[in-house]
């Protein structure tokens, strides 16, 4: 009742490479019954082994999203807007997100849905509670909420990738057993507070984004 999908993300590469890799991840998938989402764009901020920095990022080119979804065959597409990966995103600027750029791709590629990558916010309320209990994260700033919402509601984002929020809340929920509890070694009792902290970060996305209450309506449409 579903669909299956696969991400592929060559941004690094430039527009022609990125079109031929993306082409051939499309074919393959497509002939097996799996949609594909692919990246325009480089964001900022460290991703597992990538790391790009801030004066290396690039935004996303309308003019090119329109030429790489005509000739990857892309079913999403995943853009930069001045989202970027880890918790220290804002770290040494005003938290801006580029609405405009935003609004020149959705009519650059009508209709084809728009994903955001690293648009975790890092709440200060879990920078401080890893902060309380031992951890260094001076100057871990992301992605206001507010931002994101717009983002969800106003322009009709339909994939937004959040990560680091999800860890800050399971490392703030570890440390704090271990700091208050130091004989403790029973992963039930750290990992079980942990994932409870995951659940209520999850429940608060789902409402920020504006998707509460629509589990219904999103399985009527994947039937359909």
């Amino acid at each position: 009742d579903g669909f299956t999908s696969v991400m592929i993300d060559a941004s690094h590469l430039d527009l022609a490479d990125n079109i031929a890799l993306t082409r051939k991840v499309v074919e393959y998938a497509h002939a097996r019954g799996v949609v594909v989402e692919a990246e325009l764009g480089k964001l900022a901020g460290e991703e597992e082994h990538v790391k790009v920095e801030e004066r290396d990022a690039v935004y996303t080119n309308p003019a090119q999203a329109a030429e790489f979804v005509a000739k990857s065959g892309c079913d999403a597409l995943a853009v930069a807007i001045g989202t970027s990966h880890g918790a220290y995103k804002f770290s040494t600027s005003e938290p801006k997100l580029n609405f405009e750029r935003l609004a020149a791709i959705q009519k650059a590629v009508p209709g084809l849905p728009l994903v955001l990558h690293g648009a975790s916010s890092v709440p200060p309320d879990l920078v401080a509670k890893n902060v309380k209990y031992g951890g260094d994260m001076k100057n871990a700033r992301g992605v206001p909420e507010e931002m994101m919402h717009k983002a969800a509601t106003e322009f009709g984002i339909c994939k937004i990738n959040i990560d680091t929020d999800l860890r800050l809340a399971m490392t703030a929920s570890i440390r704090e057993v271990f700091a208050t509890n130091p004989k403790e070694f029973d992963p039930r009792k750290y990992l079980g507070p942990a994932r409870d902290a995951i659940k209520q970060v999850v429940k608060r996305k789902i409402a920020m984004l504006g998707c509460a209450g629509k589990a219904d309506a999103v399985k009527a449409a994947l039937k359909n």
